[in-house]
Parts: structure tokens; C-alpha cells; sequence
């Protein structure tokens, strides 16, 4: 199999050589062609300043003095008069210049023209210029360029453009070769990273990412690690505290059944022994229902039916209901409600939501002490917030007192009981609802949790 740093060198390689081929063969054809452009000129401009020697003073000395010019130049030149007779020439006529001397001049500017531009095929690239004895033309001045030299010009050129090219590969492949190692070094650790997290090892720590895709990608892998390790350690954790929860009372339903069973036991014992046997049932069974709570919310099966609810009106109702349990204990229950308050709620849940909480602040509260239930609206926010005056939670463990079967008491008392599912439960209900919840709590002083739902302004109530 391929690795990626070689894919992605050649991609980059085979890329990058298409592009300076191109440009390479766009450049050599531009500057051969600007550099023979510039040799018919020059021809050109010679030819013409001929030409003006000649109108100025047209003598044998002046037609010696111009070929004896260009027989010490790497050009030649040729005059003729109009009918074709050659008049001077600076070199032996050969076949290659009759060849040119032949063509048909036709329509000449001041300036002359070009009459033979193909240095490639042709032996001489050629010129012609008109010379005129006052308003009457005498001749015409050709000037000639053998192509050998053109050539061998271009062959420089050529040599030039090969080093170049040669050198520019080189350079080319140095930097596709650091450039590919570089970009796969992180993909490379994210392959191994992920490797690790297909076989159940979430401990990978990646490299300090890049501000870039590859970088995002890092940290997205690096945050699914830990978040994976996070969950590995909360099912462990869940697990163990499950299998304690339940040893918990299944031993004291073995342990009691077994004294219940004994011969001659006095009924009134029996009686009390079936009693703890029933209590521990109901507390198995209590744990069995908030799991299954759970698992409904997780899968999303856990059906939400909204209402519009005055919410005084459904605050007394449950206030009604848990106050006997506080005047058993001593402890005092407040309600206050703004009375133009209307809500969507579930209202079942909702009271789901409320007795958990309320019977949480009971449960840590001692005589005496007051609990408060407080709704009002603010913003278009409806605030209900039940505090209580009980032993309250350490700062410490506020961050997690929402999390599965997390309690702040770790001695998991048989006599204050929570499973530390409520609270995760209570979180749920109240997010599923469209609402939210934070707690504040100061050890030794209470604690308050505040629920936040948005109004509904509405006051014809309506069957969600």
C-alpha cells in the first residue's frame, strides 16, 4: 500500500513539472522568437542607415566603404539597382543569397521589410530596403544574416534553459519532498492516534496542532480521545457503583430472608425482618425505575408532553402535596408565585423535577429551617428557584452534582439514601422541556437551585 507522504509527493511533483514545463516552453518560444524579432530588426536598422548613406552620397567610394563595413561583421549585404543587377557585395554570391535576390520585392514602406524570417529552414534570415536618387528609386539594399549564427545563438539559449530547468527540478523535488513530510507528519500521528482509539486505548495525546484544517482536525481527534476516555471512565465507574447499589440491599434481602427462615423465630421478629426485606425491595426496585429513566432519555424515547400550565396554580398543587412530609420533620415550606406566570410544560415530568429537589432539600435539611419556593419573570424569563437552609454542598463537588450516580456523600448511607440518579434525571427533564438549570450552594448555609423557562404570554391554555 502507498503512503500518503509518496502520494502526495508525486501529486506535488507531477503538478508542479506540468506547470514548469508549460511555463518553461512558453518562455523559450517567447525569448527565441524576441531574440530573431530583434535580429531582423537590427538587419533592418542597418539596412536603412545603408540606405541613407546612399541617398546622401551615391559614389564608388561610398558603395566601397559599405561593403568594406560589413565584411567585418557577422552581416552581409548586397545592393542592386531595380532592375536585379548587382551593384555590391560584400561576399560571394551564393545560392542561398540568389535564392533572396530572386523573391519578388513587391510593396516597400520607407522603413523596407522583411523578406525572409525563417532562421530555422533557411540559410540567410534577410532584409531589403529602398534607396531613392532624389524623387527616383535607384535600388535596393538587402542585408543577410547567416542562420548558423542564429542558431547557435539559440543553441545558448537552449543550454541556458536546460541548466535552469535542471536546476529548478532539483530545487523542486528538495521542497516537495520537506513540503510532503511535512504535511503527513500530523496526518501519520492522527493515523496512529486513531489506531490507538479503534482498539479501546483512549490515552493518545497529539502534538500542539497548527492554526489550520490539519490542526482542526487534531484537535477534533484529540477531543474525541478524551471525551472516549471520559465515557470509559464514567461506564467503569456507572458499572461499579450499579453492582455496589444493588449488592447493597439484595445482601440484606439474602441476609434477612435467611433469619426469617429460621425455626422457632418470634412472629413480631419475622414481621420486622419482612419489613426490612420489603424496604430493600422498594429500594431495588426505586433504582431499577431511575435507570430506566435514564435509558429512555438516552435513547430518546422518553416521551414529553407539553402543556400551557398557570404556574402558580401547578406550584400550590405540588406545595399541597410534599407539605406534610416537612411538617413531619419540622421544617418550614414557603411559596411565592407571581400569579400571571403561564409556562409549556410537561406537567408530569415537571413535577417529576420538583419533588426530587424538594424532597433532596428535606432530605438535607434539619430543624429549624425554612424552604423557599420562589417564581418570577424577568426579561420574558420565567425564574423558579426552590432554596433550602440545610448542610449545603462543597464547593468542590458543586461541578458534578449533575452527573449519573455521582453523590456527594460517599458513604453511600443506607439512612440519607439518593442513588445519584435524581439529580441527573431532574437535568434531563428540565433540558427536554426547553428550559435550564444551575445551582449555587454554600456548606453550612444551603443550597438553591434555579430553573429557567421561557413564558408563554398566552393565557388560553392549550393541550400540547
Amino acid at each position: 500500500m502507498m503512503k500518503i507522504s509518496l502520494k502526495l509527493g508525486i501529486w506535488f511533483f507531477v503538478c508542479i513539472v506540468l506547470i514548469e514545463f508549460i511555463s518553461m516552453l512558453y518562455l523559450h518560444d517567447h525569448v527565441i522568437h524576441s531574440r530573431v524579432s530583434q535580429e531582423l530588426q537590427s538587419l533592418q536598422a542597418r539596412g536603412n542607415s545603408h540606405r541613407d548613406v546612399l541617398e546622401i552620397s551615391y559614389d564608388t567610394g561610398t558603395l566601397h566603404h559599405i561593403g568594406l563595413m560589413e565584411s567585418h561583421t557577422d552581416t552581409e549585404v548586397v545592393i542592386t539597382n531595380t532592375k536585379g543587377k548587382i551593384i555590391l557585395s560584400s561576399s560571394k554570391i551564393n545560392k542561398g543569397i540568389r535564392n533572396i535576390l530572386h523573391q519578388p520585392i513587391g510593396h516597400l514602406s520607407r522603413n523596407g521589410k522583411i523578406i525572409q524570417p525563417d532562421w530555422q529552414n533557411e540559410q540567410y534570415i534577410s532584409t531589403v530596403t529602398a534607396f531613392n536618387i532624389g524623387n527616383e528609386n535607384q535600388g535596393y539594399v538587402y542585408m543577410f544574416k547567416n542562420t548558423d549564427d542564429v542558431q547557435k545563438l539559440i543553441s545558448q539559449l537552449n543550454q541556458h534553459f536546460i541548466f535552469a530547468s535542471v536546476l529548478i527540478l532539483f530545487f523542486m523535488l528538495f521542497t516537495v519532498f520537506f513540503l510532503s513530510r511535512a504535511l503527513t507528519k500530523p496526518l501519520l500521528s492522527m493515523k496512529e492516534a486513531t489506531k490507538k482509539i479503534s482498539k479501546g486505548d483512549f490515552s493518545v495525546t497529539l502534538p500542539e496542532p497548527s492554526k489550520d484544517e490539519l490542526g482542526e482536525l487534531s484537535r477534533s481527534i484529540q477531543t474525541l480521545a478524551d471525551d472516549l476516555n471520559y465515557l470509559k471512565k464514567e461506564r467503569n465507574e456507572f458499572l461499579a457503583s450499579i453492582s455496589h447499589e444493588l449488592r447493597t440491599p439484595l445482601t440484606y434481602v439474602k441476609g434477612y430472608a435467611d433469619l426469617a427462615k429460621r425455626k422457632g423465630l418470634d412472629e413480631a421478629e419475622r414481621i420486622h425482618y419482612l419489613e426490612i426485606i420489603h424496604e430493600e425491595a422498594e429500594r431495588i426496585n426505586n433504582l431499577l425505575e431511575e435507570l430506566f429513566d435514564l435509558a429512555k432519555l438516552d435513547q430518546n424515547t422518553f416521551t414529553i408532553i407539553k402543556e400551557k400550565v398557570h404556574l402558580s396554580s401547578f406550584l400550590q398543587s405540588i406545595y399541597e402535596k410534599i407539605l406534610p412530609a416537612y411538617q413531619n420533620k419540622g421544617i418550614q415550606l414557603s411559596l411565592k408565585s407571581d400569579e400571571t406566570i403561564f409556562v409549556e410544560i410537561d406537567p408530569t415530568r415537571f413535577d417529576q423535577v420538583l419533588i426530587n429537589i424538594l424532597d433532596n432539600a428535606l432530605k438535607y435539611s434539619s430543624e429549624p429551617a425554612t424552604t423557599h419556593i420562589n417564581a418570577f419573570l424577568k426579561n420574558n424569563i420565567v425564574h423558579l428557584s426552590i432554596c433550602d437552609e440545610g448542610i449545603g454542598i462543597p464547593k468542590k463537588d458543586l461541578p458534578y452534582i449533575f452527573d449519573r450516580l455521582y453523590r456527594v456523600e460517599k458513604s453511600r448511607s443506607r439512612v440519607t439514601g439518593g442513588f445519584g440518579i435524581g439529580l441527573a434525571i431532574v437535568k434531563e427533564l428540565v433540558e427536554a422541556q426547553g428550559g435550564q438549570i444551575t445551582v449555587e450552594s454554600e456548606v453550612g448555609k444551603g443550597t438553591c437551585f434555579t430553573i429557567l423557562l421561557k413564558e408563554n404570554s398566552n393565557e388560553n391554555c392549550i393541550t400540547g
